[in-house]
């Protein structure tokens, strides 16, 4: 029987016990749910809600349980619907009357969002780390190649020379901000909501802080019904998650062009990637276009919970049980990227000479060019169209940019001097970029140094 169903003359349907249980998937939640539980029938004894006594039989028989949940010998029914009904269950089956005492002063809407609230703080410290460690495995791919140059892109077009360090150091950046929402995120999940109860708190004479404590939590909620009724801090998680994805999809469909036979820039690891089931010859980079299908899922389970929060009248509604099926699948989805993307980069091997040749085409230093005017004194708009100009002239003449005689560029370039036709070297070019956050090797080498410093490498 439901510890519910005092008030009803029948037994539900078994389709709607089916469509209606949630221990398939809130099962995750049990040590959660029991490490609530403790703190929780610890404080009613302390209060004289409950006697000292049953709460330390009640903490007892909560270890025993988690024990054989731990090891798997914990039976699940879906008549007992969820997780938290499950241990209560349990609880009553081993101590009679006295395991019942365990519910008092709470209910199941302020019991919840305790335990997504704990296990989502639990599972943000563990994505923090892992971006951590991503970040490890590109600064240390980037620091074992710090004077490789390629050609940078805009447009998916050849735009300047870069360093290849400088191309790894963005994602750097990238994940360094996710890594930073997550731990603001943190600080709005770390609020204790329990004593809530269903919607207006509890008439026991309860004591929520110190609950707080004991579960070390920041604050309590101040307000009950915004405590049962938001999942506020859940959409801003999977929102975080959404921008990673999106972050390590970018990262994918670079190593997806570079990976190509047009690029040829890289090669990586036979262990990470598939072949056809076709054509022999096929080595194809699966894992990157598996994190760009996965990022799909991932805006999906956003817009799962925006949509579903979005008509919700206060307070709880039975809707917010679907909001585990969309955090659990997203946080599942990039733990995932996160445990298979580190040892790929890691692994990546670079053909630098192939870089270094697509690096060296000239047209790379036109913009080069148009500065060096800059420094004569001419406005960068009348440098920009001269420059303009001058590869339109090489075009016409299908001549490289670094084939002109000097009076062949003077023809669209009157300024220019010899030294303007030593401006094609693709070190060079990176070389004199030495401005902070850009590509040049002194300040890649400091950015270098500074992300080793902060991620202890």
């Amino acid at each position: 029987m439901a510890l519910w169903g005092g008030r009803f003359s029948s037994d539900t349907r078994n389709e709607v016990t089916q469509y209606s249980e949630s221990i398939s998937f809130d099962r995750r939640l049990y040590h959660f749910d029991i490490m609530g539980s403790k703190a929780h029938v610890t404080m009613l004894a302390a209060q004289k809600i409950i006697p000292e006594a049953t709460a330390e039989a009640i903490c007892a028989e909560l270890d025993k349980i988690e024990k054989r949940i731990d090891a798997g010998d914990f039976k699940y029914d879906i008549a007992m619907e969820d997780i938290h009904m499950h241990i209560e269950s349990a609880l009553i089956d081993a101590l009679g009357a006295e395991g019942a005492r365990v519910h008092s002063a709470r209910s199941r809407n302020d019991q919840v969002a305790l335990d997504i609230r704990l296990y989502l703080r639990d599972e943000v410290d563990k994505l923090i780390e892992g971006i951590r460690h991503f970040q490890r495995a590109l600064v240390a791919q980037a620091d074992a190649n710090p004077r490789t140059i390629m050609p940078g892109f805009t447009h998916l077009q050849h735009a300047q020379v870069v360093l290849f360090a400088h191309h790894l150091l963005a994602y750097v950046e990238m994940l360094d901000r996710d890594a930073e929402r997550l731990a603001e995120c943190r600080r709005r999940i770390n609020v204790m909501p329990l004593g809530s109860g269903a919607i207006a708190g509890s008439t026991l004479p309860i004591d929520r802080e110190a609950v707080c404590r004991a579960l070390n939590f920041s604050r309590v909620t101040r307000n009950s019904m915004d405590a049962v009724a938001d999942r506020d801090f859940a959409i801003e998680l999977v929102s975080d998650l959404a921008i990673f994805a999106m972050h390590t999809s970018r990262l994918s469909e670079d190593l997806i062009l570079w990976c190509s036979q047009e690029f040829d820039f890289i090669e990586l690891d036979d262990a990470f990637c598939t072949g056809s089931s076709l054509m022999p010859q096929k080595k194809n980079p699966d894992v990157c276009e598996l994190t760009r299908g996965k990022t799909a899922r991932v805006y999906g389970a956003l817009t799962a919970l925006l949509t579903m929060c979005k008509g919700l009248p206060l307070t709880y509604n039975r809707d917010l049980q679907e909001d585990k099926v969309a955090i659990f699948d997203a946080l599942d989805t990039v733990k995932m990227i996160l445990k298979v993307y580190p040892p790929m980069i890691e692994t990546m091997k670079l053909k630098a000479d192939h870089m270094r040749a697509a690096a060296s085409d000239p047209a790379l230093m036109a913009t080069d060019i148009a500065e060096k005017l800059v420094e004569l004194g001419v406005p960068f708009r009348s440098a920009h169209h001269r420059v303009g100009a001058f590869v339109k002239y090489c075009r016409e003449h299908k001549k490289a940019l670094n084939e002109v005689t000097l009076d062949e560029m003077r023809e669209t370039i009157p300024e220019a001097t010899p030294d303007f036709l030593n401006l094609f070297d693709p070190v060079g070019s990176v070389a004199k970029r030495n401005v902070t956050g850009g590509t040049g090797f002194d300040q890649v080498a400091g950015q270098l140094e500074f992300w080793k410093k902060s991620l202890a490498i």
